[in-house]
């Protein structure tokens, strides 16, 4: 990892900023992936000042959270005049925030430019970020291709600042009445309770409904779990068509939480299974063990953060092409329930260990 300032200055490990705003609008797995960086930052700086833009509909995930003093919406959607509106109150709000260092985690042209309307001294980002997002910094951190994973890449970015160690697990500011909604959800069904999300924006990467329900009966047979079925706007049709399939105790609450109360649903699950998707990562941050379908994707890039996660990867040549569509999607035939079973029970093994320790 390399550190290109433009000019003479103190160095970045040696700063001691007084405001700070982070830049990282979207998307929510890249955003729960910042979050270890972030509980960094503020131990590297305890005192300052840090505040986050992200996209509005990403808000919740860091509303309440203990690390941050502020949250900047990002408006993205809506009509041009929205947007426009939006974009000016934006400017108006980064000028007026009075920021010395500003760290873009995102790298694109629409960042870099906020990262710019700061006025920070110190603008931060990667050597490598792409549509002329590094004309924007005046400090540029060259770290390795985009093969390894993204809290990897954005852990370089704290180093540069002088962070030590490794990135640890991040957090949501989850209160007891997210806790409390999910417990109440959650009441009836029998333990080990494995989460089930099976949407995707990428067709490519969403594992068919019918694969989760097969892995998901299987569950139940041989190990009396229940099931919980999540997933934001457009995935109730996949849950409703898997809650179909099942003879046991399933809870369905796809389309039906806000994203701290997937977060407070997440953590109360014994397992969670998915394919490469936000909601994945969220559960990876309340460190419930994650069961991962990897299509089109590569686990190196995407995979969970952490520790107790087991993901299953397609065989085929064409897998982690990184195609938002395909004519054929074998993948999804070749990687079927049996393939994704030993994972889930490996896992649910663990959990059932773990418990008798427990006591």
């Amino acid at each position: 990892m390399d550190v290109m300032p433009t000019a003479t200055r103190t160095p970045l490990a040696q700063l001691e900023p007084r405001r700070v705003c982070l830049i990282k609008p979207s998307a929510l797995g890249d955003v729960v992936q910042t979050l270890p960086i972030l509980a960094a930052l503020r131990g590297r700086w305890p005192s300052a000042h840090i505040a986050w833009v992200v996209h509005r509909g990403l808000m919740d995930v860091l509303a309440d959270h203990p690390d941050l003093d502020e949250v900047i919406p990002f408006e993205r959607g809506g009509s041009w005049a929205g947007r426009t509106g939006g974009a000016l109150h934006l400017a108006k709000r980064l000028r007026r925030g009075g920021f010395d260092l500003a760290i873009d985690f995102q790298g694109l042209l629409r960042t870099g430019v906020m990262a710019r309307l700061t006025g920070a001294a110190r603008r931060v980002g990667f050597a490598g970020a792409r549509e002329g997002a590094p004309l924007a910094y005046t400090d540029r951190v060259a770290v390795p291709p985009e093969t390894q994973a993204a809290v990897e890449r954005y852990w370089a970015l704290a180093v540069a600042l002088g962070c030590r160690g490794r990135p640890g697990s991040g957090r949501v500011g989850l209160g007891d009445a997210h806790r409390a909604w999910a417990a109440e959800q959650l009441a009836d069904l029998p333990r080990p309770i494995v989460a089930i999300h099976p949407g995707a924006q990428w067709t490519t990467k969403r594992w068919p409904p019918m694969h989760f329900a097969a892995v998901a009966k299987r569950a139940q047979r041989e190990t009396g779990a229940g099931i919980v079925l999540v997933g934001g706007p457009g995935d109730g049709i996949l849950a409703e068509a898997i809650a179909e399939c099942l003879d046991g105790p399933c809870v369905n609450l796809a389309e039906r939480t806000s994203l701290r109360q997937l977060a407070a649903v997440s953590a109360a699950a014994d397992v969670f299974v998915s394919g490469d998707t936000g909601p994945m990562h969220l559960a990876a941050a309340m460190q419930t063990p994650v069961v991962a379908v990897f299509t089109c994707t590569s686990p190196r890039r995407a995979g969970p953060h952490g520790s107790g996660h087991r993901v299953v990867s397609a065989a085929v040549a064409c897998a982690a092409s990184y195609r938002r569509k395909c004519h054929s999607m074998i993948c999804m035939d070749e990687l079927s329930p049996d393939r994704l079973w030993p994972a889930l029970a490996a896992t649910l093994a663990d959990v059932a260990r773990r418990q008798r320790l427990a006591g």
